[in-house]
């Protein structure tokens, strides 16, 4: 079993020439797929749109990740069905009975002419037991530490040469001046 919840869509980036931005909307997919030891296969359909995700796990590793990604869509202004097809993927990485969960917005890099935009995302192909294992989160939802800590040190190095400049200034003599 393949578990996913994306609350805001997927947007699908199509760099050909189409009119229309093409969009999956949560409430109105169709949702199958099928699942195996070691790969499994999750297919979105929104009327003349087919998504097809599949997922690999590494055994050795218990390491799971999007492996492959086919968009084929129908629309009614195009001559001939488009599809879009990469097997070679790495994307959405997680461990074995842990979801992956990106809230931030993503674009997943598929063919030179199409992309995925995914938003609010959690999935988990593997190890599923009824409900979302803990979340791994995506790099872009990590909170980056060493901006502050650069930050704070510059800081506080500005203090010191303050402090430096006037022990300095106190400290040395008025020359042909007298004190009253």
């Amino acid at each position: 079993m393949i578990i996913i919840q994306s609350n805001e869509g997927l947007v699908l980036i199509c760099r050909c020439n189409l009119n229309e931005v093409l969009n999956l909307h949560p409430n109105l997919v169709k949702v199958s797929g099928s699942c195996d030891p070691d790969s499994a296969t999750l297919i979105l359909t929104e009327d003349n749109i087919t998504l097809t995700f599949s997922f690999s796990l590494n055994s050795t590793s218990n390491k799971y990740h999007l492996s492959g990604l086919e968009l084929s869509a129908a629309l009614p202004d195009m001559a001939k069905r488009l599809v879009f097809r990469n097997t070679t993927l790495n994307y959405m990485v997680g461990s074995l009975g842990h979801s992956y969960m990106c809230q931030k917005e993503k674009t997943l890099s598929v063919t030179q002419d199409f992309s995925l935009n995914t938003f609010q995302l959690q999935v988990q192909p593997f190890g599923v037991n009824g409900d979302f294992g803990a979340a791994e989160e995506c790099d872009l939802d990590e909170d980056d530490i060493l901006i502050p800590i650069i930050v704070g040190a510059a800081l506080a190095v500005l203090v010191l040469i303050v402090i430096l400049a006037y022990l300095i200034g106190r400290n040395r003599s008025h020359a042909g001046y007298q004190t009253i």
